[in-house]
């Protein structure tokens, strides 16, 4: 379960590395997988540490950026309609657009299950396993 203010990893090569949630979409108080998150970068991927003059142009986000995002993994444990729990390691997520296509084109890692239910069809099929 994320609240307000939980980093999370971006998984997706869209340019972010690390964002935080500012806000979750409707009117819930926890988001789990497959919710809608509203986040900002934190870390950009792939910057150096004294300034990001030299960072690539292919990163499409930069740190400051507001943008949507889908949780895909969280450290709270899920219990499924078949009795069976899943547990990451990690809270992640993947960055998309306001009409919900994701930003980046390649996503990193494993995702949960949760998405299928929820109609996140395109992160699924981008993702190179889910749990």
């Amino acid at each position: 379960m994320l609240q307000l203010k939980s980093l999370l990893n971006c998984i997706d090569n869209s340019g972010a590395a690390i964002v935080e949630c500012v806000m979750i979409v409707g009117q819930k108080r926890l988001a789990s997988i497959g919710d809608r998150i509203v986040v900002v970068v934190q870390k950009q991927r792939g910057a150096l540490a004294e300034g990001m003059s030299t960072s690539t142009s292919a990163n499409k986000v930069k740190r400051g950026d507001i943008r949507h995002a889908v949780v895909v993994r969280t450290r709270q444990k899920v219990t499924r309609r078949d009795g069976s729990c899943v547990r990451f390691d990690d809270n992640a997520c993947v960055l998309i657009s306001k009409a919900g296509d994701p930003i980046g084109s390649r996503i990193n890692g494993i995702v949960g299950q949760e998405l299928r239910k929820k109609k996140w069809s395109k992160i699924l099929s981008m993702a190179p396993m889910q749990a």
